[in-house]
């Protein structure tokens, strides 16, 4: 059986600027959503032992995770991580007429 396509958001805060934050979203295969926020977390990890060790980041795992790069000072809250069936941000597109 295939796996579901997931979302996982994230919160992060600048470490430097505690005022600064946002959402980091991951995305790939899974069979649920703790399946889901533990890969994102495998990947996150993974792609800063690279960054801090110099090395390129991993990308491209097979179910679809990875990172494209990682940002150095900026902290993701893993409790708060939230996971769910991915949602294209796109979807509308295919309903209203828009130029690019």
């Amino acid at each position: 059986m295939a796996k579901d396509y997931f979302e996982v958001d994230v919160p992060i805060r600048n470490i430097e600027s505690p005022g600064l934050r946002g959402v980091h979203v991951f995305t790939g295969r899974a069979d649920s959503d703790s399946a889901a926020i533990k890969a994102a977390h495998e990947v996150y990890d993974a792609a800063r032992a690279a960054a801090e060790a110099r090395r390129e980041i991993p990308h491209g795992r097979s179910d679809g995770w990875g990172a494209c790069g990682y940002r150095a000072g900026w902290e993701l809250d893993w409790p708060a991580a939230k996971a769910g069936p991915w949602k294209s941000p796109y979807s509308w597109v295919t309903t209203q007429p828009f130029e690019l």
